[in-house]
């Protein structure tokens, strides 16, 4: 099939569905409520048309450039989904029947391009130009004009950069119509490359595609676009701040957009440099990465020197709006506000000092890959500051389980099992045999598709009426959020487990025995690209037909004291605007307090009572999973006889402790059931999803299972695989019963809460 007209179809059919909606949405735009604004109008004479084409591309206002920013990166977002949905429908089969193998190359080297460089530098950017001048008291940007250079240097990069898809549809256009001149030649030797996002030499130099050449231009472009970005952002912090704005009460999304463009400073500059090396390497025959006088490893070297700093350039600002945003909805303040800012800080400065491990298997002399080991694992450290500081917010907080909320909670579970298998990754031994298989895939999106565009669409959520001055459909922005935290997880955890079968990555062809796999992870991906399409939506549909902002509080940020600046100004905006009244918070809820109830940690309420509780609600635990364990031993007793469970498992527990034998490691399993888990699941019972708590133990058991599956898994294939995952379900869903009936049994019969 041509994959350029297909894409471009497709890509095509999704901008139109966008208009559609958008045009649809205005019909039926909310009525006129007698002086508040309700319907938005477009005039759509030539004369207006003009002056808002002019108006759109000459305007220097902070938050206007802000909002082409998040436009052209949503843009860009949507063309780079649409080639991931082609990569997955590929992977669909183990040959490559559906796309050719070139067509899947260049569809993986596009789409890694797109993303990094055109989709969340643009977007974050876009919400920082929004909100920082908001957020510290400043009128504007500190260079208004430069920033808008800044932007509209994007567009001419990415048409250089993307130029061979629309280039190839030109030339067969030409084609049909009989032109075949030089001006055809031009557009149908544009080709997309097939290198890969790294661009690794000597196969970059030695590409004969054209096209080439003019992707290395347009990333030149956006590097010189993203450097103008971050000295704006660096000295508009620094200077433009207002005269009650100290260093010491800056909010953590503006540090964490400071030390972004920090980072930027010293590594987009030195990748435009290694950028035109290479051009002068492709066309001019200077050999600084040839292997005849120059180093192909010396490309690697500056490439990752740049990539991996990279990587924290994207991340640091989604975990800037985590640290803003998950306060919000636990009714507390950040905790470690200090120690969070550090954190940020050590993390810039320890980025540029880890490049070398994407090279273990190079073969770089072993002493400066020890030394790169050590650096990586120790940038885990700040790192997992952020993670347990989050955690500790939402610790007794006055958790509201909001579409923000539910994506924050879920970026912090995936951002702690990518960073898990990340440290794997930094270990030479592990690195050298993951390097080049789904393992890394896995990891890397587990990491930024679960924190970057998790937070964007938190931060969309969160900011959605002052941007809009409307509200968005809760309930469905609520199931787009469930629905891309299921797809993601699907997913990115099978591509972790393919990676550790050993399937090699960046292969359009590859062993049947995946096919299945593969099948999972591209029904995960379809629903990732389900719940884009429903954000869209919702997004779209809204901004017309939503219901209109009537108070600036529709968080209720002022009862925990969090009405931060940008709501402030938007409250202002409303009453001069619009004429309406602030409003005063009903209740006041401070962040720290020894009130018991009042956000204070539990055990602060009587340290006596816990005294007395915690034995009896150990002891119900205990009993239930005595229970609970008997019952599911009766379904793994039945699955044995059937042939689908292996109680030799049992003895591998056994060996766990040093001891052999069946019975040994069902005795272990039992005590398991009995104290591990059955006292976890009196912790976290009050936050399991589902009332009476007979749901809550079928729900914790199924996320259980997930564990033991994995653990006493014996090498069943086929339908006795499928048997096996079957009873395993089966065998907790019975264990969870036992469990949360004999549970709740007990700690009501002697009045404690569990």
């Amino acid at each position: 099939m041509n994959r350029a007209v297909i894409e471009l179809s497709i890509f095509g059919t999704v901008l139109c569905s966008c208009w559609l909606v958008f045009w649809l949405s205005r019909r039926r735009a909310t009525q006129p409520d007698g002086g508040y604004q309700s319907t938005r109008e477009i005039d759509v004479d030539l004369e207006t048309l003009k002056q808002t084409v002019i108006h759109w591309t000459t305007t220097t206002n902070h938050r206007e450039v802000g909002i082409l920013y998040i436009l052209f990166g949503t843009f860009a977002a949507l063309w780079g989904g649409v080639e991931a949905m082609m990569m997955r429908t590929e992977l669909l089969t183990p040959s490559a029947d559906i796309w050719s193998v070139e067509t899947y190359n260049a569809l993986f080297t596009s789409h890694g391009i797109t993303m990094l460089f055109f989709f969340v530098t643009p977007v974050f950017f876009g919400i920082a130009n929004y909100f920082v001048p908001l957020l510290i008291g400043a009128d504007d940007m500190a260079f208004p004009r430069l920033n808008a250079i800044g932007f509209w240097l994007l567009p001419p990069s990415l048409l250089l950069a993307r130029g061979g898809l629309p280039a190839q549809v030109v030339g067969q256009f030409l084609r049909l119509f009989g032109v075949h001149g030089d001006l055809f030649r031009f557009f149908w030797t544009l080709q997309e490359p097939e290198l890969g996002w790294t661009l690794y030499t000597p196969l970059s130099i030695q590409s004969p595609n054209p096209q080439v050449n003019f992707l290395l231009l347009g990333l030149h472009l956006s590097g010189i676009a993203t450097t103008l970005g971050a000295i704006n952002f660096i000295v508009t912090i620094a200077y433009e701040r207002g005269n009650e704005i100290g260093w010491e009460h800056l909010d953590i999304f503006v540090w964490n957009i400071l030390t972004t463009s920090g980072i930027i400073l010293f590594a987009f500059p030195l990748l435009g440099s290694a950028v035109i090396m290479l051009l002068l390497d492709r066309n001019f025959a200077t050999t600084f990465f040839t292997p005849d006088g120059g180093d192909p490893i010396l490309w690697q070297h500056l490439f990752w020197f740049f990539g991996h700093p990279e990587v924290y350039i994207i991340f640091l600002p989604a975990a800037g709006l985590m640290s803003f945003i998950l306060p919000k909805f636990t009714g507390r303040k950040l905790f470690g506000f200090t120690f969070v800012v550090y954190s940020t800080l050590g993390i810039g400065v320890l980025s540029f000092g880890v490049w070398a491990h994407h090279m273990f298997t190079t073969g770089i002399d072993p002493q400066i890959r020890a030394s790169f080991m050590a650096v990586s694992i120790a940038i885990a450290i700040p790192s997992a500051i952020k993670v347990f500081n989050w955690i500790t917010t939402i610790w007794s907080g006055n958790i509201r389980l909001s579409a923000p909320m539910v994506l924050c909670i879920s970026s912090i579970g995936m951002f702690v099992v990518g960073g898990v298998t990340g440290v794997f990754l930094a270990t030479i031994p592990v690195d050298i045999f993951y390097h080049g298989t789904y393992y890394v895939v896995g990891h890397f999106h587990m990491i930024i598709m679960g924190i970057i565009p998790f937070m964007m669409f938190a931060a969309s959520y969160y900011w959605y009426p002052i941007l809009t001055g409307r509200l968005y459909d809760r309930q469905l922005a609520l199931f787009q959020s469930l629905l891309l935290v299921f797809g993601s997880v699907i997913t990115f955890g099978t591509l972790i487990v393919m990676g550790l079968l050993a399937l090699p990555r960046r292969y359009a062809v590859y062993p049947p025995e995946f096919a299945p796999f593969q099948r999972v992870a591209t029904v995960g991906a379809f629903l990732i690209g389900l719940s884009v399409l429903l954000w869209l939506y919702n997004m779209l549909w809204s901004y017309w037909s939503g219901e209109p902002v009537r108070t600036a509080d529709v968080w209720g940020l002022k009862r925990t004291q969090q009405f931060t600046r940008e709501w402030q100004w938007f409250e202002g905006r409303l009453e001069e605007r619009y004429g309406v009244e602030p409003t005063e918070p009903e209740i006041t809820r401070p962040s720290s307090t020894t009130v018991p109830g009042e956000g204070s940690p539990t055990v602060l309420r009587s340290v006596e009572p816990l005294l007395r509780t915690v034995p009896r609600i150990a002891f119900a635990a205990g009993i239930g999973g005595l229970v609970g364990t008997t019952l599911m031993s009766g379904v793994l007793f039945t699955a044995t006889i059937l042939g689908i469970f292996d109680l030799s498992s049992f003895s591998e527990l056994a060996e766990l402790v040093g001891a052999r034998g069946v019975s040994v490691g069902y005795l272990l399993f039992l005590a398991g059931g009995m104290t591990t888990w059955a006292l976890l699941f009196a912790v976290f019972a009050e936050y399991l999803p589902g009332r009476p708590r007979i749901i809550t133990g079928l729900a914790y058991a199924t996320i259980i299972s997930v564990g033991f599956a994995l653990a006493f898994y014996t090498g069943q294939t086929g339908l006795q695989l499928l048997g096996y995952v079957v009873f395993v379900l089966i065998a907790h869903w019975f264990y969870g019963f036992g469990l949360a009936v004999t549970f709740q049994y007990l700690s009501s019969r002697w009045q404690v809460e569990g």
